[in-house]
């Protein structure tokens, strides 16, 4: 099996959305990617570089296996839960998942002698900004999570500093805003039962497989009145986490960084540009808004160039969008996504 030039990285919830397109990036650049999923929201058809290894993120002793049988240096941490609306009915489910399954990494990393990790953080850990609409979030920004899953990425966060302290781990925490987009090969993309995020849903409901999309909210405090977000591909978001692996920093160094582009497109503005990729105007309709959503949740994303040499090259709103669009219509996996006259089946909201 050629490992390529460089060193075996386990992947942890490698068969996911951001998992999968960062596998692929180790891959282009010589590293062995050894995916380590349960695959309870992940799919082994994405698993398409280096190896796999079945196993849940809580077992100490399948994690050291992996490390040992492929000879594990680094480790990317995406594994565990990421429904911001699930995460308020069952905190719990998500502190054993997300944080003790963080421990359980953390602890089989020590006794393995695996010293490099790069965490899958969120924006989630702002909670709601606490700025104005048009500025961006630098990482001194302060930590106000606003759900369960937001609080256990910050306490994993702060898990894996200690950690670095107390046992000269050097460790690297991506904050990052809001992934889209596919891999331009259409090998890989975005398949998520139920699918909650805006483009994949303008574009289910413009190419009328969906239901047609509802705005929750045209009254903040924003330009158009809807939300601001910020748009990273998901190309670059892999990209960094590579970076990240390979950044110069010092033993039991920790640094917390945010990935975006620094520049926020609204709700409207996903449409209109789902409606342009489409050819036709996205159905949509204006509801409530929805409890908790921050106006404008924008990365100030100069420290991931500063300290990572990172920036995002890919992540204009309209590339984004024709990368997913090319996705949406062919996807390669996904269970429900595909009828069997191969049209594409209207996705349902839990």
């Amino acid at each position: 099996m050629d490992r390529g030039s460089k060193y075996a990285v386990l992947v942890t919830g490698g068969a996911g959305y951001i998992g999968a397109h960062t596998a692929k990036a180790l891959h282009e650049l010589g590293y062995f990617p050894v995916v380590y999923d349960s695959l309870s929201s992940g799919f082994r058809e994405a698993v398409r570089w280096g190896a796999f290894v079945h196993g849940d993120i809580r077992d100490s002793r399948a994690l050291g296996e992996a490390m040992e049988t492929h000879g594990v240096k680094a480790v990317i941490h995406f594994a565990g839960l990421i429904e911001v609306g699930r995460s308020t009915v069952k905190p719990d489910l998500f502190w054993e998942h997300n944080v003790s399954g963080t421990v359980s990494l953390l602890s089989t990393m020590r006794e393995k002698g695996v010293n490099r990790l790069v965490f899958s953080s969120s924006a989630a850990v702002y909670g709601q900004g606490g700025r104005g609409p048009l500025e961006s979030i630098p990482e001194s920004a302060p930590k106000a999570p606003a759900s369960p899953y937001g609080d256990t990425k910050l306490a994993c966060e702060w898990l894996i500093d200690a950690q670095c302290r107390a046992y000269g781990l050097t460790a690297v925490a991506l904050r990052y805003f809001n992934a889209a987009g596919a891999d331009p090969s259409g090998q890989i993309g975005e398949a998520h039962e139920p699918e909650s995020h805006l483009i994949p849903l303008a574009i289910a409901a413009a190419l009328g497989d969906g239901k047609p999309l509802t705005v929750f909210g045209n009254d903040f405090d924003t330009p158009d009145g809807t939300c601001l977000r910020d748009y990273i591909h998901v190309n670059d978001l892999a990209a960094a986490h590579v970076a990240a692996i390979e950044a110069d920093l010092p033993a039991g160094a920790f640094e917390a960084v945010n990935v975006g582009t620094g520049k926020g497109a609204s709700v409207l503005e996903v449409v209109e540009a789902v409606g342009r990729a489409v050819g036709r105007p996205v159905p949509h309709s204006i509801g409530a808004r929805r409890a908790g959503d921050p106006p404008s949740l924008v990365a100030d994303p100069s420290r991931a160039q500063a300290l990572l040499g990172w920036k995002a090259t890919r992540s204009s709103l309209d590339q984004i969008v024709t990368d997913a669009l090319r996705w949406e219509r062919s996807p390669a996996y996904g269970s429900g996504v595909r009828g069997p006259a191969g049209q594409r089946r209207a996705k349902v909201l839990a």
